[in-house]
């Protein structure tokens, strides 16, 4: 898979998303607690942009008054009809067996990981000050 940076890593600050486009397809990368993750930015329902829509987590009880809301920022709900899709997997949960969400490998590299390469040339001493989001299509 070809790897792309896309964001420096402080641009996409914990419980927030980033909207990019790498080779041609709209994707969305979350950071949920310091971890990136990448989503095609489509509903597979209608096409719409799940960068718009909320995330939230899941409800839980453990009986009558008492709730608690577990995996804050893990889920995201198409702003059109409330479908639901797990940022981490692209899983749904009204059908997930059926539905998922395109999921792509995202990650932080440095700077310096990204411009080495197979090629030796002459070379010139450089510091790398900030980390990159990186996307692989």
């Amino acid at each position: 898979m070809k790897s792309y940076a896309v964001a420096q890593a402080d641009e996409i600050p914990p419980g927030s998303r980033k909207l990019v486009e790498v080779g041609g397809r709209p994707i969305v990368i979350f950071n949920v607690n310091g971890e990136y993750f990448a989503l095609l930015n489509r509903c597979p329902h209608q096409g719409a942009s799940l960068c718009h829509g909320h995330l939230t987590g899941f409800a839980s009880s453990t009986g009558p008054g008492q709730y608690a809301l577990e995996r804050a920022g893990e889920v995201i709900r198409c702003p059109w009809h409330g479908w639901e899709f797990d940022v981490k997997t692209g899983q749904s949960y009204f059908d997930p067996l059926h539905t998922k969400v395109r999921r792509y490998e995202a990650g932080v590299a440095s700077g310096k990981e990204i411009v080495e390469g197979p090629y030796k040339a002459e070379t010139f001493e450089v510091s790398v000050e900030r980390n990159y989001v990186v996307v692989q299509v």
